[in-house]
């Protein structure tokens, strides 16, 4: 079978880890192989690195700091899971990539996109997604979905609209820039009404798998 890498963006509250679990469902039931880790994270050093990262405690890390952090934990998450199961022929389904960092790190923070081009080359060489999905819905909504179903917020949930405003701009920024790569999903809706958008992404992605 053809490997296939697929990544879940979107803003807090946006409903992805639910749906990374429908579609990697979908997918297990007509006989894919399916790996399905996150960013960041999906190792036990690049884990480590996203402690660091969401602990409120660190409030006032350098941004540049947080940007090198992020990339050193998609250097070992790159390396140790997601490029050999990409090469075994699985499907890997990472819930945030780098999108993300053009969006929290770029948008969120204002870091110059360049920087972010720059390590994005260095780290991931030409490992990009196949198929993004990108759940949006209004910061508001997001936020608000946060502090009603969690109990402490880490520090990035900490932030305020403002922040998560800038987020949403940037990612949709990236959609514009890629739609052959990136499928919208209004994560305003129902869990219903989300999943029925989730059926026409799992049917392309299985297309695409057979056609390859």
């Amino acid at each position: 079978m053809t490997g296939m890498f697929i990544t879940f963006e979107g803003p807090e509250g946006a409903g992805k880890s639910t749906n990374v679990y429908y579609l990697t469902n979908r997918l297990q039931e007509v006989g894919y192989s399916v790996v399905v880790t996150r960013e960041p994270g999906g190792t036990e050093l690049s884990e480590k690195i996203r402690e660091l990262l969401l602990d409120p405690s660190f409030k006032k890390m350098a941004n540049d700091t947080e940007l090198l952090l992020v990339f050193a934990a998609r250097a070992e998450h790159l390396k140790q899971v997601i490029i050999p199961a990409i090469e075994e022929g699985k499907v890997v389904i990472c819930d945030r990539f780098t999108d993300a960092t053009y969006a929290y790190q770029g948008g969120g923070r204002g870091i110059d996109i360049n920087k972010i081009a720059l390590l994005e080359r260095m780290v991931q060489g030409t490992v990009r997604p196949d198929l993004t999905l990108l759940f949006d819905l209004p910061a508001a909504v997001g936020l608000s979905r946060v502090k009603r179903n969690r109990g402490s917020l880490d520090r990035f949930e900490q932030e305020d609209l403002q922040f998560f405003g800038a987020v949403r701009e940037a990612y949709w920024q990236r959609a514009e820039k890629y739609p052959d790569i990136f499928r919208i999903i209004d994560a305003s809706q129902t869990i219903e009404k989300v999943q029925l958008q989730m059926d026409a992404c799992f049917i392309e992605i299985w297309e695409r798998l057979n056609v390859g």
